[in-house]
């Protein structure tokens, strides 16, 4: 088992029937693997064996993105219980029967994808999928599923209740997303601006932003990838010191590191060990500018006549930053510290309320 199975599904059967049926879905499933009880497995080509299924699992289930287990829903439901933690981040989990008749979305049918997975295999089957899930049933968008698909991060899934019983009841939702990420796949008439209305007066909310604010339990907050973080450093400088100026800057400016999209810095520092570091910390790739293109910033707050006698550019981490943006501006202008350079750079949005220099509070 490697980590490049995580975002593969896992797919296991127990009976002569069941592993038939498994190895029908398994050749239209790219990248899947095949679990089969040891009977099954005899003679079959790339199936993994095992010999009591509830430890299979036990070593199994978290490495896989998805499960499809082809036997009676209870023998499932007991094998996978102590390992359920939350809807947002459990996999995807499908039940169907040996005969293929029904593809049952049993658990994480949103966020992991599972009522998705079972339309998949009903598919595969020519069985029937079976969704429960509320919001699937009366045909009303779901805003967890809505912030999957438009790459947000979820940072209160409790509130995701509130919004979703919204939706379903026809209530109002008071929105303040100044990026659009959401709002156009909502109801246009169950929908008010922050702008108009507080978030306080209302049942349910969402609130799309980088902006960290103290807002009420019902409002869900949806972080989009909206910020750049340009640095520069001293070669060898380590990454605990550039991880502190990071975390500090973005807690100063009441920014969410949730938001963070990139790291931006100069191609002489491709390989900087430090940074490489941060960046795997963080989860965000690095993207590098040549001199000559970091050049192209015409103007930038702090330039530096240091680093442009020692590299040839005025700047790196304010010039960085903000080429690493979507027609962006600079919300955060260059700090330091003895090694690192620092400037936060934001997307361009429609909303002045996301912009710490001009948020009133």
């Amino acid at each position: 088992m490697t980590s490049a199975d995580h975002g593969h599904t896992a797919i296991w059967a127990l009976t002569p029937n069941g592993a038939h049926l498994a190895r029908t879905i398994a050749g239209g499933m790219a990248g899947s693997t095949l679990f089969l009880s040891e009977k099954q497995a005899a003679g079959i080509d790339g199936a993994v064996r095992f010999s009591r299924l509830k430890d299979e699992i036990d070593r199994r289930f978290s490495h896989f993105s998805g499960h499809v287990f082809i036997m009676a829903t209870g023998i499932v439901v007991r094998s996978i219980a102590a390992h359920l933690g939350h809807k947002t981040t459990d996999p995807a989990v499908v039940v169907c029967d040996e005969a293929g008749q029904f593809a049952v979305s049993l658990v994480s049918g949103h966020v992991g994808g599972a009522n998705a997975l079972a339309r998949r295999v009903a598919r595969l089957t020519g069985g029937q999928p079976v969704i429960t899930t509320a919001t699937d049933v009366n045909r009303v968008p779901a805003i967890d599923v809505v912030a999957v698909e438009a790459g947000l991060a979820i940072e209160n899934p409790d509130a995701i209740k509130a919004v979703n019983m919204a939706l379903l009841t026809g209530r109002p939702i008071v929105v303040h997303d100044p990026y659009a990420e959401v709002i156009d796949r909502l109801p246009a008439g169950q929908t008010i601006s922050s702008a108009g209305a507080s978030f306080d007066r209302s049942d349910a909310g969402i609130f799309v932003d980088h902006m960290q604010l103290d807002l009420p339990p019902h409002v869900l907050v949806l972080r989009p990838g909206s910020l750049v973080a340009g640095m520069g450093c001293n070669r060898g400088t380590d990454v605990e010191e550039m991880h502190r100026l990071l975390m500090d800057t973005f807690m100063e400016n009441n920014l969410s590191i949730s938001s963070l999209r990139v790291l931006a810095t100069v191609d002489l520092k491709a390989d900087e060990p430090g940074l490489l570091a941060l960046a795997q910390t963080l989860n965000v790739p690095i993207t590098v500018y040549t001199r000559d293109r970091l050049k192209t910033v015409a103007q930038v707050p702090t330039p530096s006549a240091m680093v442009e006698k020692h590299i040839g550019v005025k700047s790196v981490c304010e010039a960085a930053a903000l080429l690493a943006t979507h027609r962006g501006r600079l919300i955060v202008p260059k700090k330091k510290t003895a090694n690192v350079t620092l400037a936060v750079a934001a997307d361009g949005c429609i909303s002045s309320a996301s912009d710490p220099a001009g948020r009133s509070t």
